[in-house]
């Protein structure tokens, strides 16, 4: 289900996924078919996790990189479901494809 809250959102950032809502930044974002796909990546993650262990983890995640580059918007962008959903959010038919725990391998990859 996708919902709309227009001040929801810090600066650049558009979409989230809260299992099992995709919350978009403004109503013609839902016809943004990328960030879609995007987003439900993060809800397949948020799903084979249990939901509550994905958020842990994601935190947990953002915290340790964001020591290890002094820079949170990097870390962000190097959380391992950010960069399994950045890299595959173009590929539309990746959620069809995808094998169990894929975040995994990015954990390590640059």
């Amino acid at each position: 289900m996708i919902l709309v809250f227009k001040h929801f959102f810090y600066k650049n950032y558009v979409g989230l996924s809260l299992w099992p809502f995709i919350i978009l930044k403004d109503n013609t974002l839902k016809e943004d078919i990328v960030l879609i796909n995007h987003e439900k990546i993060h809800l397949k993650q948020q799903q084979e996790l249990l939901i509550l262990p994905f958020y842990i983890w994601y935190i947990t995640e953002w915290l340790l990189r964001s020591l290890f580059y002094l820079d949170s918007y990097k870390a962000y962008q190097n959380i391992s479901f950010e960069r399994e959903a950045y890299y595959n959010e173009n590929n539309l038919d990746y959620l069809n494809q995808r094998k169990f725990f894929s975040f995994i391998k990015y954990l390590w990859r640059y």
